[in-house]
This record gives C-alpha cells, structure tokens and sequence, in this order.
C-alpha cells in the first residue's frame, strides 16, 4: 500500500525502536532472559507479547505485578549490561530507514521514544543517523504516562513547535501507534522490522488501534502527502 494524499505533513515524529532501529529481537531476547534470571521463566515471545513498546516504569510496574514485590535493585543495571551484550553480536538500522530520512530532510523529524536516551543517541551515532535528528530526540523513559498515552508524541510536537495534527507519526507497535493516534496525529503502521514474524497479523493489530494507513516497508511511505487521509 503507498500512502497518498493532496497534503503534505509539516514535520514527522517516528518512534525508534521498531521503526529506526531493528533493535526489538536483541532487546525482548535480553529482557527475556533477565526476568528468567530473578524467577520468572520469560520466553522472547512472552517478552514481546507483555512489554514491547512501554517505557521502563510500565515495563516494571508490570514484572512487580507478577513477581509480587519490588525487583532486585540492581535489575535495570544487571538488564542494561545484559542487553549491550545482545546488541554488541549486532544490530542495525531498520531497512530502508537511512534512505527515508535522507530523503526527507527538508522537513522537521523528531523521535518519540520509550527507550532510554542515552541508548537512542548511542544507536544513532552507531549508523550515523543522529544528524537527523540534533536535539529533538524525545523520551518517555521516566515519564508517568508512556505510551499508550499521547504524552511523548505531544511533547515531540511540542518541541518542534508544530502542532500535533500536522505531523506524520510512524509506529511499528500497537501501544506507540495508540499513543500517537491519541495526540491527534496521522499515523503510520509500518510492519518492517525483524521481529515481525506475521506481518499481516500485526498489521491488523495495528489497524485495530486506529492507524490511517499500514506500510510493509519504508518504502511504501510514498511521502508526504499524509496529513488528513481518510
């Protein structure tokens, strides 16, 4: 499907993980295996399927729920260690990413996250990416209200100083796209990353929280005619 429209967008916010960077199988593996490490067996499907696309204070209040107490307090640090060893094996950007956002910088971008900044910025240098960006890298790590709340995309648009129903989001999750859809934006669900392993599944679980269109790759975002489809 290629995205048409008589309108272009004024600025687009793209979620990272998923949608830059291809990072969700290293990070659900990683995850996986600390929650198995403090008793609590965690496949990396059960890890998709419970955590993916929630900031870290959702991620935890949830591993709580079901450890029935506070985690050990050197969980995040022991995880973060963790999860840089499964990203050092390699990871890269999400295909056809690099290209779209050369393509597209005559317009404002920022990233609207639930991953730590720190890591954001770090995966960007790594495929030299973070020109793109500069200061507008947003993060909803250490927020109240993540996604699927519309806090972090609002706070995207916010610091691009455009409004939210003139920006083009691009999600690969269900929670993110809730969060963008809910601030008013166009979004796209793009199904292209690796741990996509039903394309067609997700996309209807994408269409279900009310994304306006669904993209299988990047470049299927025939660009930037996207403000108001119906």
């Amino acid at each position: 499907m290629t995205v048409r429209s008589t309108s272009a967008p004024s600025a687009i916010i793209f979620d990272f993980d998923g949608v830059i960077a291809d990072s969700e199988v290293p990070a659900n593996r990683a995850l996986a295996e600390s929650l198995t490490a403090i008793g609590l067996p965690t496949s990396f499907e059960d890890s998709l399927r419970d955590y993916y696309g929630h900031n870290w204070q959702e991620t935890e209040r949830r591993i709580a729920a079901r450890l029935g107490g506070p985690l050990p307090d050197d969980f995040r640090e022991t995880h973060r260690t963790r999860a840089r060893a499964h990203f050092a094996q390699g990871f890269a950007p999400v295909p056809g990413a690099p290209d779209f956002l050369s393509a597209t910088t005559h317009l404002p971008r920022a990233v609207a996250s639930s991953s730590n900044p720190d890591y954001i910025r770090w995966a960007l240098e790594r495929f030299d990416l973070h020109g793109h960006f500069a200061e507008h890298v947003y993060s909803a790590d250490g927020m109240a209200r993540g996604k699927p709340h519309p806090d972090i995309y609002l706070k995207a648009a916010q610091g691009l100083g455009i409004a939210p129903a003139e920006c083009m989001a691009i999600e690969d999750s269900p929670t993110g796209a809730s969060a963008a859809v809910a601030a008013g934006m166009h979004v796209i669900g793009l199904c292209a990353a690796g741990h996509i392993a039903d394309p067609a599944g997700h996309a209807d679980a994408l269409r279900a929280v009310g994304v306006h269109r669904i993209a299988f790759g990047f470049e299927e975002i025939a660009l930037l005619k996207a403000r108001h489809l119906k």
